[in-house]
């Protein structure tokens, strides 16, 4: 069975879908579609043929306050950007029937991937989350981002993912 990274549409089964957290599931069943309508977020859904639901993200652009950053980036910075302009991976979720098949990897590898190539039109110096447990802290450090122990958000320079998906990427 092959499976298809889009647009979060009315085909996609919503109500099938369960992470084993209640607010995650609940937006993609109540809140998403709405959210897609008024451009607060955008949805991107990994689906099998038939429209079920195997995992979700969310992105929508945001900023960070400089104070946030570590002194490394923020001492490379421009002083006059007190707001910095960011990505927020916003949701991220796999469904509890799909586990163990690295769905959270791809979701977020296909996350990266768009973000960083929204930034030919739009810019963004980082990708942002605020993982709702310690399992999510674990997963998305696992994969490079850094801890933000003011707000207990995460970020991952564009820098950084650049080197996986920018021209000299193989």
């Amino acid at each position: 069975m092959r499976y298809f990274t889009q647009p979060l549409a009315k085909s996609h089964k919503k109500s099938d879908f369960s992470c084993g957290n209640l607010l995650l599931d609940n937006y993609l069943h109540k809140q998403a579609g709405q959210d897609v309508k008024r451009k607060l977020s955008a949805c991107f859904v990994l689906a099998d043929e038939s429209g079920f639901v195997k995992g979700y993200y969310t992105l929508s652009s945001s900023s960070i306050d400089k104070g946030e950053l570590p002194e490394e980036i923020v001492k490379i910075l421009p002083p006059s950007y007190e707001n910095l302009p960011v990505t927020l991976l916003g949701r991220l979720a796999r469904n509890e029937k799909n586990k163990g098949e690295g769905i959270g990897e791809l979701l977020l590898l296909d996350a990266l991937k768009r973000s960083y190539d929204a930034t030919k039109t739009v810019a963004s110096m980082a990708i942002v989350v605020d993982p709702i447990d310690g399992i999510a802290v674990q997963f998305y450090a696992k994969y490079g981002f850094i801890n933000l122990p003011t707000s207990g958000k995460m970020f991952i320079p564009m820098k950084t993912v650049s080197k996986l998906y920018g021209p000299s990427a193989g």
